[in-house]
């Protein structure tokens, strides 16, 4: 039985105390304050009172502070004894009530056996044996009973005892303190009064502080409205400023905003002004554009035409010379010879004019050179009057290369050596050319080009750099040959100084430095006193860093061209700098030059060319063709002029045998052009690819064509001069009357325009005409154009209006009809005989064959056209098998005339073609469908009609049912369905029909299939599925085979094989490699009449291979942003080191080379983090996909669990069903923005009790708004929601937060389904708790620090294991330095009669306040598998024998791991004894009071008592019975102090007389050395005169030699006690 009574816990213990310590502050601050009393307390009324105070004051003065701590410890062991005394009272009451009630329930048990007894002798003479085996086990039960309160009986009485004797030793206790009890209520007394005194004190000075407080309080309150007067002044002076100014900020506001909008306006006005030119002249060049392709078209004509016309006119001069009789490949052959000699003297004359060019423009070009070279030296000559020999000789040249007299004015002649001719290049219009009205222009500075940004070149924010004039011009001139040697070589010298080689990584830079953009600065179509300006872009080509200088340009274009270029220093590779180029044209002639720059690596230039208003005129055809019109119709054609230049001019339209010089004074016709541009820039942009292409071709096609009239015409005149003449002035014939112009024949072309000008065609006699035109203009640098006009003119009385009778397509084996009309314009009746030709007379057929036309009427005959298949063998000449066209012709025969024309159809078949011609459907169960694919070709160039008719029910036909409409030669696949009604063979035809009622058979077979299981769906059509969602759908595999009757239902067989037996029947599906499609159960088996669940789920997910992919793109994209930040880095540091050698540059641009290809990029796999963003990435993006799958499930008879582990089940393939599978799949509808789009999520290793926060962000990507549901989670997981939301917007992002606080060691998961109505999010928690295991060096969780001399230290060391797979971190704290201890003060100790049932953890404490054990480290981190090592550290401050704390391993701040009670003892002295009973408490005693009692100090020391309980155990057998044992403990202390012994001796008195009592003792004498204990043993046996009643109480002295001597008073209590 226990005694809660008399232990107390910890808690209990450290809650006595806290009051004595208050009292003991308290007491320190009173002597304080006496030592220093105040002054109002001196000043006090009442006498008597201070009397009394004073005298208190005074007897405390006295007391020292030992005697203070003597009288703390008395006070506590007061407390302590009275407590300990009331509750082992309270103990002995109840363990005597607990006794007697024991032994009432003794006396009931035995009252009871004897009843039993009685009843089982009477069940004994009844025989009753059921009876009496009850009653027997009840007397036995009643017998273990009574033995245990028995027990219990024994065990009580011996706890009564010991309490009753623990009694004793309480009453004596109280009994010493008696004295003590009645100073320390005196003491009390003196405090409470100090402590009045006191708290008057402090409440005087309390109110003064209170007053104080209240007149700063005013003070403050006067002064912060004083203040706040001051800012409402001023804020008020800040308002009234601000509104000043806010009006008259407004004023200028809206002044300036009236300004702006002004502006606005006009822009806008602008603007529009300017749209409407821009659209007017794209529909101008749209019309071009329109009018082109029509030339286009004519061209193409003409030239097959021409073509025709050459082909007619051989093979008729081939049939004219043929019919008289004449060699026609003679002729032709000489013609040929001919043709080929006009051709190589044209070309020979060609050659010679353009060498005849070239020495002119050579001639030229060294003039121009010679009059620059005259104008660099001196001024230009005056005019000359005098022909040179030079001059001479390019006149000649020239008029004969343009064919003109050689007669020439002297003016003309002037003009052109001042002025020669440049080579006639039709020139493109400047798009970026600006221009304004000479009469707007003020100042010769004046631009017309304006920047886009408002003031980027005004004057003050633009000033560019300019050249000087003399460090552009300057030049050496003159001096002597020295002077120039030596400035030679000065120059050599700057250039090599300032030109330098360009070498970066190894590589020399080659090339332009800088690129122009443009690459080259062309002003077009200039007038003279106008400014130009134009902006162009330098851009640094080179490797790194160059300079650019402005160098000049050319001494011809230095009078026009003003550069301003402001030179922008150093420039990195790929930067660029703006130079503006100003011309101001002073003359109109073209010019062309260069502009130089200096860089760094070399010079370069930037062409730069000025051109003048020129005419570019072309002709939109050069042949005019009619073809044939009969006597008396007119017809005419369009040509149409352009001009493409920036000069207008006059023209003439001409004959080409005509000649006509343009004069001014000749009236002029003044047309209005079809085409003004007035915007040219636009223009430009518009045509510039189609112009500048298509004008060169007509350009130079016209300057042949020209150079070609020019030399027939030269040859012509050379040979007939005078007929040409004569010529001239005749009046045109007949023939040349034919064609003529129109109306419009002369007039004015305006620059980028247009004139379209008629050309009339009037037949008047039968035969072919042409004639030939040209073209002349006024301005002299226009060369004249040329073109031809042919037509043919027929004259017959019968003709027929269609040459050609077109059939179309047509089928053989049907019939065509058609009408042929014949006109006439005799005025007599004429008799018409039609021919067909004898290979197609049983084809083709004229009704009637002979017919009257009558006088200038018409006629109509029948045409009948039937093709019979054998058409391509009876008409091979007129029938092509390759294109399946018949040209048939046919002719009419009149008196005089015979009339042909053609009968023309393309001839086709109507035949469909079936492929394949056979189809074998193979074995087909009923519960499904097969589908094979034909193709019906249409082998008729035709649309027809088709229709698959008669079909039978278990045969579908699609698309349309098999009808529909097949086009030419078009193949239409046609799906073919066969779903047999029961398992059977099947063979059948099926037949297609035309719409001309043609058949074509195609052929069919297949065996049905009733295999012995079904399923309950065989398609599953799965909802849009999300990404890594699943969709879970079920379906049951069914037995319905139950009986063999087949009168009951129809029988499973294949065929018309044996049906299949009944029983269990096995299946299993075959899912596809790779696919998203799980079915659980995969492989089962079905009883007959029983079915079987089977769930299908669909979880579609992104290919590895494109996440991979996405993975390494992005990867890439980080390592190209990594290497541009790296050649960044090395830029920066190249530039840093560009004043160092060469070679040492370039071999560090080769080690940082090398180093960096030396790096690899890492590899991709499933989880990087690169992988999970594609992932994310990709799954953001997904588009939606949608699968089909056909899952096959093959059928077996038999179960799968009787065939054997080796023994496969035999699936027939014949009775495989099909399970098809539509999976959507669409992007998620919500989607982890976090944690790189993850959708598992690993809290890691968390310790137990502990807890880990993830915050994960959601976001609705969808068009709508999402109501959130979420699944349970295990409510006694460790995973918990902790704030769930229910709506998410669309586009919202909210951040859901999760919690992981395992309460052991386990490893979770668990999965979190987020519900929507478009789909579910399934978020996998993963997480491993793990408990902190934590192992101590120390057994028995104790550590007794042993004996220690006062005020000396010793230190002994622990370890602790991490063994978990965490570091921990830990806490150390001793529970003396806890924060409860204040509160284990307050309860009173407990006292206890044996060592082993102490619970006091805290025991005696040092004096100085110091704790009395020290530990370190007190806290860090504990590494997996890591020990830690702790010093323990006991220092007492005084003797004590009770010195004791709590040590105690918190982890994490919560969990306390390992608690280890320190205990130790000190001696003032080096000797020590233990062993024997407690005689006093567990704390310090104040039993012993040297300073209060100093008459027995001396009896103190030298008696001391020891009490050695001695129990004899005395067993009722004759065994023999052990002596009682005990032992005693002599030690000696280690010490570091001198001391005159090393050793302790002891020595026990009166030995021989204890023996006699029975005590036997050894050693009894003998000595210790330091650090070392010896036992000295003692046995009792009692003596043969021992009364067992009274224990034997004997003594003895037990005296120690150390340092000191001292005395023990051993008393040995021995007891006699039975076994139980």
């Amino acid at each position: 039985m226990e005694e809660p009574t008399v232990q107390f816990s910890d808690e209990e213990l450290v809650d006595n105390f806290p009051t004595l310590d208050d009292e003991r502050i308290q007491l320190e601050d009173l002597e304080f304050e006496v030592e220093q009393p105040p002054e109002e307390l001196e000043d006090g009324s009442d006498n008597s009172l201070a009397k009394k105070q004073s005298a208190d004051l005074e007897k405390m003065k006295k007391t020292t502070t030992k005697d203070r701590v003597q009288a703390l410890h008395l006070r506590k062991s007061l407390n302590l004894l009275d407590k300990m005394h009331e509750e082992k009272d309270v103990f002995i009451q109840k363990t005597k009530g607990e006794l007697r009630i024991c032994r009432q329930r003794m006396d009931l048990l035995d009252k009871q056996q004897e009843s039993l007894a009685a009843e089982i002798a009477t069940e004994k003479e009844a025989n009753n044996m059921a009876a009496i085996g009850r009653l027997q086990a009840a007397s036995r039960r009643l017998q273990t009973e009574l033995e245990n309160e028995k027990d219990l009986q024994s065990k009580i009485t011996a706890m009564l005892k010991e309490s009753e004797n623990a009694m004793w030793h309480i009453e004596i206790q109280k009994g010493l303190f008696e004295d003590v009890r009645k100073h320390h209520e005196e003491e009390a007394e003196a405090r409470q009064r100090s402590l009045k005194v006191h708290s008057a004190q402090q409440l005087q000075k309390e109110k003064e502080a209170l007053e104080k407080s209240e007149r700063n309080r005013l003070l403050r309150a006067r002064k912060s409205l004083h203040t706040q007067k001051e800012l409402g002044l001023r804020h008020q002076k800040l308002v009234e400023d601000a509104q000043r100014n806010h009006r008259i900020a407004v004023k200028f506001l809206k002044a300036s905003l009236g300004r702006v909008r002004e502006q606005e306006q006009k822009e806008e006005m602008e603007s529009r002004k300017h749209m409407q030119r821009r659209m007017d002249a794209v529909l101008a060049l749209k019309n071009n554009i329109n009018a082109s392709r029509e030339t286009l078209k004519k061209f193409q004509v003409w030239s097959q035409t021409r073509a025709q016309l050459a082909n007619q006119k051989a093979l008729t001069e081939k049939e004219e010379i043929l019919a008289q009789g004449g060699d026609a490949f003679k002729y032709l052959c000489h013609q040929q010879k001919h043709q080929e000699l006009e051709a190589q003297k044209r070309a020979f004359e060609e050659e010679q004019k353009l060498r005849k060019q070239e020495i002119v423009s050579r001639i030229l070009k060294e003039e121009a050179e010679e009059e620059q070279r005259k104008r660099r030296q001196r001024p230009p000559p005056k005019a000359i009057d005098r022909w040179t020999l030079r001059d001479r000789t390019w006149k000649y040249i020239s008029d004969i290369c343009e064919g003109k007299t050689v007669c020439t004015s002297t003016y003309q002649l002037d003009e052109m050596l001042l002025y020669p001719k440049p080579l006639r290049v039709l020139k493109a219009i400047s798009s970026e050319s600006m221009q304004t009205d000479p009469g707007s222009i003020n100042t010769e500075d004046e631009v017309l080009a304006e920047p886009d940004v408002p003031g980027l070149w005004s004057k003050e924010s633009y000033q560019p750099h300019q050249v000087p004039k003399e460090d552009m011009e300057r030049k050496p001139v003159g001096g002597s040959k020295m002077e120039k040697d030596i400035l030679a070589r000065t120059m050599e010298r700057l250039r090599s100084g300032v030109i330098q080689k360009q070498v970066v990584s190894g590589r020399e830079f080659k090339g332009r430095p800088f690129n122009s953009k443009p690459e080259v600065i062309h002003f077009k179509d200039f007038d003279i006193g106008k400014v130009y300006k134009k902006k162009i872009t330098l851009i640094n080509a080179t490797y790194t860093i160059n300079y650019c200088k402005l160098v000049g340009v050319e001494e011809n274009l230095k009078d026009f061209i003003h550069i301003d270029f402001d030179p922008p220093g150093p420039m990195s590779a790929g930067m660029s700098c703006e130079v503006l180029v100003t011309f101001k044209p002073m003359i109109n002639k073209d010019l062309e030059g260069n502009v130089s720059f200096l860089a760094q690596t070399g010079g370069f230039s930037v062409p730069l060319k000025c051109s003048t208003k020129k005419c570019s005129l072309s002709l939109d055809t050069e042949l005019i063709d009619f073809g044939s019109y009969v006597v008396g119709e007119t017809t005419s054609r369009m040509i149409t002029l352009t001009n493409v230049g920036g000069l207008g001019t006059k023209f003439k339209f001409l004959l080409d045998s005509e000649l006509y010089e343009m004069d001014d004074s000749q009236p002029i016709v003044k047309i209005s052009s079809l085409f003004n541009c007035e915007d040219k820039t636009l223009y430009e942009k518009l045509i510039s690819s189609y112009s500048e292409q298509q004008l060169e071709v007509n350009e130079f096609s016209s300057m042949d064509l020209l150079s070609q009239k020019e030399s027939e015409k030269q040859l012509d005149d050379a040979e007939v001069t005078t007929a040409a003449v004569s010529a001239m002035t005749m009046p045109p014939s007949e023939e040349q009357a034919e064609i003529t112009l129109g109306e419009v024949r002369e007039g004015e072309i305006g620059p980028f325009s247009s004139i379209k000008v008629p050309i009339i065609f009037t037949p008047i006699i039968p035969g072919e005409v042409q004639n030939k035109f040209k073209v002349v203009f006024k301005d002299p640098q226009s060369p004249t154009l040329y073109f031809r006009a042919t037509g043919t003119a027929i004259d017959v009385p019968v003709w027929v209006p269609r040459a050609t009778v077109d059939l179309k397509i047509c089928m053989y084996d049907r019939l065509y009809q058609d009408s042929i009309t014949v006109h006439t314009r005799s005025k007599a009746a004429l008799r018409l005989k039609f021919e067909v030709c004898k290979e197609l007379r049983g084809h083709i057929e004229l009704l009637p064959e002979t017919g009257y036309i009558q006088a200038q009427s018409t006629y109509s005959v029948q045409l009948k056209f039937l093709p019979r298949q054998s058409l391509p063998e009876d008409a091979r000449k007129y029938f092509d098998p390759a294109s399946r066209v018949l040209e048939a012709p046919m002719t009419i025969r009149v008196a005089d005339q015979v009339l042909r024309f053609t009968v023309q159809a393309i001839v086709t078949t109507s035949d469909l073609e079936i492929n394949p011609s056979e189809i074998n459907f193979g074995y087909c169960t009923i519960y499904e469908a097969i589908r094979t694919e034909i193709r019906l070709s249409n082998l008729s160039l035709l649309p027809q009609e088709f229709g698959f008719v008669g079909l039978p029910k278990y045969i579908d036909i699609q698309p349309n049912d098999g009808f529909g409409t097949i086009l030419p030669l078009e193949t239409l696949r046609l799906d073919l369905i066969f779903q047999p009604i029961k398992a059977r063979e099947y063979k059948f035809e099926l037949i297609c029909k035309s719409e001309i009622n043609r058949c074509f058979k195609l052929s069919c077979q297949a065996i049905g299939v009733h295999p012995p299981l079904e399923l309950s769906h065989y398609q599953i059509k799965f909802s849009a599925t999300s990404l890594y969602d699943t969709s879970v759908s079920t379906l049951y595999v069914i037995n319905s085979h139950v009986s063999m009757n087949k009168l009951i239902h129809s029988l499973p067989r294949i065929g018309s094989e044996e049906a299949s037996p009944v029983g269990p029947t096995s299946f299993e599906f075959l899912l596809p490699p790779k696919s998203p499609i799980t079915i659980s159960p995969s492989v089962g088996t079905v009883l007959p009449g029983k079915r079987c669940l089977v769930q299908v789920a669909f979880q579609p997910v992104l290919p590895q291979d494109k996440i991979f992919e996405e993975a390494i793109q992005l990867l890439g994209k980080e390592t190209e942003t990594k290497t541009k930040e790296t050649g960044q880095k090395k830029e920066l540091w190249k530039q840093s080191l560009s004043m160092v050698r060469v070679h040492n540059r370039e071999r560090l641009t080769r080690t940082s080379t090398t180093q960096s290809t030396e790096l690899q990029r890492p590899e991709v796999n499933v989880s990087s983090i690169e992988f999970q963003a594609a992932q994310a990435t990709l799954s953001k993006a997904f588009q939606g996909k949608f699968e089909r799958f056909v899952i096959p499930c093959v059928v077996a008879s038999g179960d799968i669990k009787d065939r054997k582990t080796t023994e496969p089940l035999s699936f027939s393939p014949h009775n495989t069903l099909y399970l098809e599978l539509w999976c959507p799949a669409v992007a998620p509808f919500i989607v982890v923005t976090s944690h790189n789009g993850k959708t598992v999520f690993n809290f890691g290793d968390i310790a137990v009790g502990h807890r880990s926060i993830k915050k994960i962000t959601l976001q609705n990507i969808c068009n709508e708004d999402l109501t959130l549901g979420y699944s349970v989670l295990n409510p006694n997981g460790p995973f918990v929601r902790l704030n769930p939301f229910s709506k998410l917007c669309s586009g919202e992002t909210q951040t859901l937060v999760l919690s992981f606080s395992p309460r052991e060691s386990i490893l979770a998961q668990e999965t979190l389904d987020i519900i929507t109505k478009r789909g579910t999010l399934s978020l996998t928690l993963l997480g491993t708790g793990v408990a902190s295991m934590i192992t101590c060096s120390i057994e028995g969780n104790t550590l007794n620090m042993g004996y220690v001399l006062a005020r000396e230290s010793v230190s002994t060391t622990f370890k602790l294991q991490n063994e978990s797979l965490l570091p921990i971190k830990f806490w150390v704290r001793l529970e003396s330095l806890s924060k409860k201890k204040a509160e284990t003060y307050q309860q009173l100790p407990k006292f206890l009669t044996s060592r082993e049932q102490r619970t006091e953890i805290v025991g005696t404490q040092n004096y100085n306040g110091q704790s009395v054990f020290s530990i370190s480290p007190v806290e860090g981190l504990m590494f997996p598998g890591k020990a830690q090592e702790f010093t323990v550290t006991f220092s007492p401050d005084h003797e004590s024998l009770y010195f004791s704390d709590l040590l105690q391993v918190v982890l994490f701040e919560k969990k306390v791991s390992h608690q280890i009670f320190l205990k130790g003892a000190a001696r003032e002295h080096m000797m020590f004894v233990e062993g024997s009973d407690p005689l006093d408490v567990p704390v310090e005693s104040l039993a012993v009071i040297t300073a209060f009692d100093p008459e027995h100090k001396e009896e103190a020391e030298e008696i001391k008592p020891i009490l050695v309980t001695l129990n004899y155990v005395q067993f009722d057998t004759d065994t023999t019975t052990p002596p009682a044992t005990r032992e005693l403990q002599v030690g000696c202390i280690r010490t570091t102090q001198p001391s005159p012994r090393k050793t302790v001796e002891f020595n026990l008195d009166s030995v021989s007389w204890l023996q006699h009592k029975g005590f036997s003792i050894e050693p009894s004498r003998g000595f210790v050395e330091r650090g070392q204990t010896k036992t000295i043993n003692i046995s009792w046996v009692p003596p043969a005169d021992f009364d067992p009643d009274h224990p034997l109480i004997v003594s003895s002295l037990l005296q120690l030699r150390g340092d000191i001597k001292e005395t023990y008073k051993v008393i040995f209590v021995a007891h006699v006690v039975t076994e139980q």
